[in-house]
């Protein structure tokens, strides 16, 4: 009995038929049921049949992976060949029996077990990065990230999946965003809920994401559920998405738009709905990379009766991204603080707590004494965004404050209107 086994699972007065999905313990087995659901149950419990071994392939042994390496399903020379590559999250992630919690156990081998859905899209090569929760995401793996996609397309891949936890999902994908300028899809994608709970999403998602990285797009997006219904997944600009819910499976939204695309889960039909910069339709691998970066710079929300002394912990940074009201603005009293952190060196760019719009210090005295304080206006880059971009641009670009007023991978948009 092993995992890719169909099974089926008596216990008590319950009976269960599924696939066995590889299980974080010993003495529990994982069954993914056949409406998607997966279920987890005590060996010693359990009467377990075997109903059919192997109910997929990778790389031409079975399901339990008697070769011991394999990461690739079986090549066909008609598919596409797309690599997905691994830093953990919940998409890689089992429950642990002992605690309940959700802890990262997979590699790229294990993703392409757990979503047989995969098999006949594409040809894989499976790759780990990391191996984390993204809370524990870092610059200095974002920059390992950017190499490691860089050389998988160099290496021939047709496009590249990133599974990443959601919850920093959007920093990664600006960061890649900046770093590269691909010749094909980069998709970032992750699940809400593990494999091993029920209404998981991360097959679905992974398998929109794979299709996505197959169309002729070649920029860096993120593909996740566009509702709550198992009906199709939003492909998202990298420099542009947010995660504005903490469980919902439709969490990611773009912010100020529409998504730039859909994806159909059952016909697998990608839909781009706005412009987007497409392959030029060359088979050399060669990628653009720019992956530097100075981690040396804060994110910094004003609130209302905020200390100026605050401030004081970023004296000596490189950079500051300051997340204001409205059209941009902090209290009149932090703004000699500003004045000085600028005449020291350090960078500080405006950005909006609002979600929707741009900043625009032009309108009332305390956006003017902002600017002639030495601010860069970030128009509506999103202040995540923003913190990733001013990392990159203090580590590349010449002139720094020229690049944060331009947009570079589309996260400044031409301009800001209401959308239905």
């Amino acid at each position: 009995m092993n995992p890719g086994d169909r099974v089926r699972v008596d216990r008590a007065d319950r009976a269960y038929e599924g696939v066995m999905l590889p299980s974080s313990t010993d003495e529990h087995l994982v069954v993914k049921l056949e409406g998607g659901y997966n279920v987890g149950v005590d060996r010693e419990e359990a009467d377990v049949a075997v109903l059919e071994e192997g109910v997929y392939e990778i790389d031409g042994t079975d399901a339990a992976g008697d070769d011991g390496n394999a990461s690739e399903i079986a090549f066909d020379d008609d598919l596409p060949t797309i690599s997905l590559i691994s830093t953990g999250g919940t998409i890689a992630s089992t429950v642990d029996y002992r605690t309940g919690a959700v802890t990262a156990q997979f590699d790229a081998e294990d993703v392409l077990r757990a979503v047989p859905d995969l098999a006949g899209r594409a040809n894989y090569r499976g790759r780990v990065v990391a191996n984390i929760l993204s809370e524990n995401m870092e610059p200095a793996i974002w920059r390992e990230l950017a190499e490691a996609v860089a050389e998988e397309i160099e290496a021939g891949a047709d496009g590249v999946v990133v599974m990443h936890g959601t919850d920093t999902m959007q920093y990664s994908a600006s960061a890649l965003a900046f770093a590269l300028e691909p010749p094909v899809s980069i998709v970032f994608t992750g699940s809400q809920r593990s494999a091993d709970r029920p209404s998981s999403d991360n097959v679905m998602n992974a398998v929109c994401a794979v299709e996505a990285a197959k169309s002729d797009c070649a920029e860096v997006l993120v593909c996740m559920h566009a509702s709550e219904s198992d009906d199709a997944c939003a492909l998202h600009r990298g420099t542009r998405v947010r995660k504005n819910h903490t469980s919902r499976r439709d969490a990611f939204e773009t912010v100020g738009a529409t998504p730039i695309g859909e994806v159909d889960y059952e016909t697998g039909a990608v839909d781009f709905r706005r412009e987007y910069r497409e392959r030029d339709g060359s088979d050399g691998g060669d990628v653009e990379i720019e992956a530097d970066l100075e981690s040396d710079v804060e994110l910094v929300k004003f609130t209302p009766g905020m200390d100026p002394a605050f401030l004081d912990v970023v004296e000596g940074s490189a950079g500051l991204i300051l997340e204001g009201t409205g059209l941009g603005h902090v209290h009149t009293d932090l703004i000699p603080r500003i004045e000085k952190l600028v005449a020291d060196g350090t960078t500080v760019v405006m950005t909006s707590q609002c979600l929707e719009g741009r900043v625009c210090d032009r309108v009332y005295d305390t956006g003017r004494d902002l600017l002639e304080a030495g601010v860069v206006e970030a128009g509506d880059t999103l202040p995540g965004t923003a913190k990733v971009k001013l990392m990159w641009a203090l580590a590349n670009a010449d002139d720094v404050e020229a690049a944060m007023r331009t947009s570079l991978a589309g996260e400044i948009q031409d301009r800001s209107v209401p959308w239905e």
